[in-house]
């Protein structure tokens, strides 16, 4: 009877074993994040991000048909973090201490972020430019956190507004002078704190004092 030596065993080809899709998904958009934010978007490619992952550009492109649409998952995810951030943050304090609490710590956040990786300046512009969905996500986990807020306001006896959404959804778009990566890149943080305080401080007197009619 023939029996096959040691050697001749350890010589056979091992079959490689089969990532799930989600945990390659995850792989191809923490390596396109990394080189995005080391080298800028624009001279990344598919290519690039393939080598570092040591797979074939095809495989990339079977997961996201474009370096648009890495960007657009790549902010998504962040938004996730970013909704845990904010599910976090202190609901016993006052309503304008947590719309002060939000505002800061968004424009703080962006700030360092800019600061440690400038490359997510072109970033952005791009998302402003093709109309991601993840700018319309971001926005949406914004105004149902300040909805909270407002909402909790109301509650107390303290705020006033006919249309909760709306309110929320008007505060949101005056705070994007201070919390939007593109308008504060190259602000000092000590005006841009303070200029966050004014702002907070006129929505929380116009909450409180409604309009005559």
């Amino acid at each position: 009877m023939k029996t096959v030596s040691n050697t001749a065993k350890t010589a056979l080809p091992r079959k490689r074993l089969r990532r799930p899709a989600e945990e390659t998904r995850s792989e191809i958009l923490a390596t396109a994040e990394k080189l995005f934010s080391m080298r800028g978007f624009s001279t990344v490619t598919i290519a690039d991000i393939a080598a570092a992952m040591s797979m074939s550009p095809a495989n990339v492109f079977k997961h996201f048909h474009s370096k648009v649409a890495l960007v657009d998952a790549i902010v998504l995810r962040q938004i996730t973090s970013l909704q845990n951030d904010l599910d976090a943050m202190d609901t016993t304090l006052p309503p304008y201490e947590r719309l002060h609490q939000m505002a800061l710590s968004l424009m703080r956040k962006h700030v360092v972020t800019l600061e440690e990786t400038p490359y997510v300046f072109e970033m952005l512009v791009l998302m402003a430019k093709q109309e991601l969905d993840c700018g319309e996500q971001y926005l949406q986990v914004l105004n149902a956190h300040v909805s909270k807020i407002i909402a909790a306001g109301i509650k107390l006896g303290i705020y006033q507004t006919d249309d909760l959404d709306g309110t929320a959804d008007t505060i949101n778009h005056a705070l994007v002078s201070v919390i939007h990566p593109v308008l504060i890149a190259g602000e000092n943080p000590d005006i841009l704190a303070t200029r966050c305080t004014k702002l907070v401080n006129m929505m929380d007197a116009a909450l409180r004092n409604t309009l005559a009619k």
